[in-house]
């Protein structure tokens, strides 16, 4: 538990937090869909759950491999090709790439240290303090997990099962002695 006048060390939990919650949340929308979902796009110009993941994948491992010492943007990555399903990628390759770049970030979060949030680092050469270069992907990431959790809810129709508060239950929600931030948050460190 971080002290209470360090709003770095309060901060640095709190992202940590946030980027829990992200992943928790798109795990449980992608729970939600069969395998042929994964695959599923709307139209020509719009990305299927496995491109999301794909992308996202590409993006965690670039940018929090070597996160302080190296640029976020990697010279092996081809950020072009995650927007294309290559014919041997199944939902389970996906997924445990997926899970490999959350990994890496969970464990480049957990290292960091109040010091650390004001060193700079390069993404795309372009210097940011490590504290912008996390709102960044908290953003990007938040932006493409709602994504994830819109087409997954489409996807599932009818057995859509709420990630927070179902329609028709805040009144009752908010009389329980439930924690207050909803089924996302209630096992999130």
């Amino acid at each position: 538990m971080p002290e209470r006048n360090d709003p770095l060390a309060i901060y640095l939990q709190d992202a940590r937090r946030q980027f829990r919650a992200l992943k928790k949340q798109a795990d449980l929308a992608l729970a939600q869909v069969t395998d042929a979902d994964w695959f599923v796009a709307l139209d020509t110009e719009s990305n299927s759950l496995a491109l999301i993941v794909k992308h996202i994948a590409g993006n965690l491992r670039s940018r929090w491999t070597d996160f302080l010492t190296s640029d976020g943007e990697k010279p092996d990555r081809n950020r072009d090709s995650e927007f294309l399903i290559e014919e041997d990628e199944t939902k389970e390759i996906l997924r445990a790439k997926w899970e490999s770049g959350w990994s890496i970030l969970f464990e480049v979060m957990d290292s960091l240290t109040t010091d650390d949030l004001s060193r700079s680092i390069l993404i795309r050469n372009e210097p940011l303090v490590v504290i912008d270069a996390i709102n960044r992907q908290l953003t990007h990431y938040a932006g493409h997990v709602g994504q994830i959790v819109f087409l997954a809810k489409h996807l599932a129709s009818d057995h859509w099962q709420s990630l927070s508060i179902p329609r028709g239950q805040s009144a009752a929600f908010n009389a329980s002695d439930k924690p207050k931030r909803g089924a996302v948050w209630e096992s999130v460190k």
